[in-house]
């Protein structure tokens, strides 16, 4: 009888707490600082190393570029697509990019669908995604610690 009272008990605790389920096209979570979510990409800041493209341990990105007509010791990027279908958002594209012309954002809400080719993103849909990380790109940056925490 002590256990089944027991039991009821700890059913009933379950009613006093707060409840966590959110209505998720109306409400977003909030995601913890370090989120990696969809990559944002800045066409201006790539130097065409293709550091990104070898760091990539699922060689789901694809960059090319051609030489500049002004200069011809720089290049100018033409393409840069990420195939969502096999990334493993491991962030490694982003540590090793010199220019920080790739970030990872705070968006998980394109990574699902029913159709395969809505994973292939390509230079202006990664250029428009403007939800970077916590502020839109119209905010201002916070600045970072020593150790890479906002402060």
């Amino acid at each position: 009888m002590f256990r089944l009272l027991k039991g009821f008990g700890v059913t009933f605790n379950y009613f006093r707490k707060k409840k966590i389920t959110i209505q998720y096209p109306d409400e977003q979570v909030v995601m913890p600082e370090r989120f990696r979510g969809i990559h944002r990409f800045f066409p201006d800041k790539c130097i065409v190393c293709n550091l990104c493209v070898t760091a990539c341990p699922t060689d789901v990105i694809t960059l090319t570029g051609k030489k500049s007509e002004e200069n011809p010791k720089k290049k100018i990027i033409d393409t840069y697509n990420i195939d969502f279908q096999g990334c493993i958002l491991c962030d490694f594209c982003t540590e090793v990019c010199p220019t920080d012309a790739i970030v990872m954002t705070a968006r998980y809400d394109n990574l699902s669908s029913f159709n395969r080719s809505e994973h292939f993103k390509d230079i202006e849909w990664l250029t428009n995604n403007h939800v970077y990380g916590y502020y839109e790109e119209s905010d201002p940056v916070p600045e970072m610690g020593e150790r890479g925490e906002r402060k």
